[in-house]
């Protein structure tokens, strides 16, 4: 047998414009107060972004180990529904005050399996206000993305980009409009975006 080759790391690009984000954060600066679900983990550009605003900022931090929870779950053939469920339900901040109106979910979606992510937004949705919005970013015109979630962080510009490490690539799902349309637990598409790195960005909505 010839010795494995390893996979190299996909190069990073460089900051994203992302016009969806910053109509969001526009939407932030016109004042109000808002509860804000934060899929991803903590940062400081993330925080002192949102803490200009009346924002509450809750932190769910899927990406450490809730990826790899919840397609576990969602590969379960017994009573797979209520351990997806159950799974979703724990990953979410434990003492949710109010409601949420926003939510974060990066690229987050790509790493999910559809009855996982199905799961996971149909959990969110429980907790969300009607018309509330989830941001997500989609691998769309690529055939490979990162094999770990991304870490995505804002600038000033309120470009976006990835701070997280190089990491090998793997095969992207390339969710469609389609797809996504039934697999977000009940948000619909919005508005959607091509970006320049080939990304779909999406704004979700839970109809009223």
């Amino acid at each position: 047998m010839g010795r494995a080759t390893a996979r190299a790391p996909m190069e990073k690009p460089e900051a994203l414009n992302a016009p969806l984000f910053r109509t969001i954060v526009e939407q932030l600066e016109a004042g109000g107060r808002h509860v804000v679900l934060e899929l991803g983990a903590a940062s400081t550009p993330m925080l002192e972004l949102l803490g200009r605003y009346r924002c509450l900022v809750e932190i769910a931090d899927i990406a450490d180990g809730g990826v790899e929870r919840l397609n576990a779950a969602a590969a379960l053939e017994e009573g797979a529904a209520d351990a997806l469920a159950a799974t979703a339900e724990a990953l979410l901040p434990s003492e949710q005050r109010e409601p949420f109106d926003l939510v974060f979910c990066w690229d987050l979606p790509n790493y999910l399996k559809p009855p996982a992510l199905s799961a996971l937004m149909t959990a969110i949705a429980e907790r969300t206000q009607f018309r509330g919005l989830a941001h997500a970013l989609i691998v769309y015109s690529e055939r490979s993305m990162p094999e770990r979630p991304g870490r995505w962080m804002p600038d000033e510009e309120l470009r976006l980009a990835d701070k997280s490490r190089a990491a090998a690539a793997v095969p992207a799902p390339r969710y469609s409009p389609e797809d996504l349309g039934r697999i977000m637990g009940g948000f619909v598409i919005d508005r959607g975006r091509l970006l320049a790195n080939g990304m779909q960005e999406m704004v979700f909505r839970l109809p009223a």
